[in-house]
């Protein structure tokens, strides 16, 4: 049975119910009648006066005829009115089944007075708009990362290929050089894509933590880097407890230093890492960077102009702030370059 037979049956059944009800109560009140012979008022008047057999007859005839309407009306009735009540649930059905088969780009959009089904169309509208945001990101996700770990392979076999072709003429140490390079960037893409996959999957204890004294034990090798590409690093540094682990906090830190180095003008640039109680902010020079193009950096693969990197730096840095219920603010500088703000709920270092 159908919800909106049930309905309809629901409704005949309580005219009908309500019906009798009305009709058990009138024949009650004519059985309390005093049972005496009636008279017509005017004793020339030679119709004579009903019994209360007669009344109570007629009562429970007249009953049965006005039950057996209502049913008809509570039928007819019932499901044009059930009819209408659904035919929302009816659209959101419909929306539901198109989204089962992939297509996510349609919107039920109910108007009208505000009830249970307007709520429950724009909590569905609402969650079509975060699946097919989901589906469209993880779908670049996927084509991005077949075509990336497919580049450093498909660069090493036309280098060996190269080499097995006229094994001569080759710088074998140049050759190896190249070859470890490109190895390393395949591994490199593997471990930020099986970061971010732990990250997804499992819960992470957050305990307070300095991040100043982490943000000390990550500069040192990033310092270094930027040393080797004529970058200056500016730190300022005061204490800041965080909620959060040490080891997740400790790759934000290197992933948003070594992007700012990595994405620079080359050598005279310079990197600003300044820390407040809850807020670290990384800041660097390079070339001017587009607003709407910022918005994009988060997303697994996103890179700049010059497609420096594999691109994962920031999402593994977006994914762990989220994880910490933190914030990623990413600015675009007037003179070029990009600022990355970070702020952590603070808490109190225990002893």
């Amino acid at each position: 049975m159908t919800v909106r037979l049930r309905l309809t049956l629901s409704y005949a059944g309580l005219l009908v119910v309500a019906g009798g009800v009305m009709a058990c109560i009138l024949w009650l009140v004519f059985r309390i009648v005093p049972n005496y012979p009636f008279i017509a008022a005017n004793p020339r008047d030679e119709r004579p006066a009903p019994t209360r057999g007669e009344i109570l007859d007629l009562t429970v005839k007249l009953s049965a005829y006005a039950i057996g309407f209502l049913a008809i009306v509570g039928l007819v009735g019932g499901w044009f009115l059930a009819g209408r009540m659904l035919k929302p649930l009816q659209e959101i059905t419909a929306a539901a089944q198109r989204a089962s088969t992939g297509a996510l780009d349609h919107r039920i959009g109910l108007t009208g007075i505000r009830d249970e089904f307007t709520d429950l169309s724009d909590t569905f509208d609402a969650m079509l708009d975060r699946l097919q945001a989901s589906f469209e990101q993880y779908r670049r996700f996927a084509a991005n990362a077949s075509h990336e770990l497919r580049t450093p392979h498909a660069v090493m076999k036309t280098m060996l290929d190269v080499a097995q072709a006229d094994p001569d003429h080759q710088d074998v140490p140049e050759l190896v050089k190249r070859l470890a390079e490109t190895n390393q960037r395949g591994i490199d893409i593997v471990e930020a894509l099986l970061s971010l996959a732990a990250l997804n999957n499992r819960e992470v204890e957050l305990d307070p933590v300095d991040l100043a004294a982490i943000t000390r034990t990550a500069l040192p090798v990033l310092t270094s880097e930027a040393r080797a590409a004529g970058i200056t690093v500016e730190t300022t540094l005061a204490e800041s407890v965080v909620e959060g682990s040490e080891i997740l906090l400790h790759q934000l830190v290197t992933n948003l230093v070594q992007n700012a180095i990595r994405h620079n003008v080359g050598p005279g640039g310079s990197v600003a890492v300044t820390l407040t109680p809850g807020q670290l902010v990384v800041q660097n020079t390079g070339p001017l960077l587009d607003p709407a193009q910022v918005r994009t950096f988060i997303e697994p693969f996103a890179k700049d102009r010059y497609g420096a990197g594999h691109g994962l730096g920031l999402a593994l840095v977006a994914r762990i702030i989220e994880t910490h219920r933190g914030t990623l603010d990413l600015t675009a500088n007037p003179e070029g370059g990009l600022t990355a703000a970070v702020t952590l709920p603070t808490a109190q270092l225990l002893d």
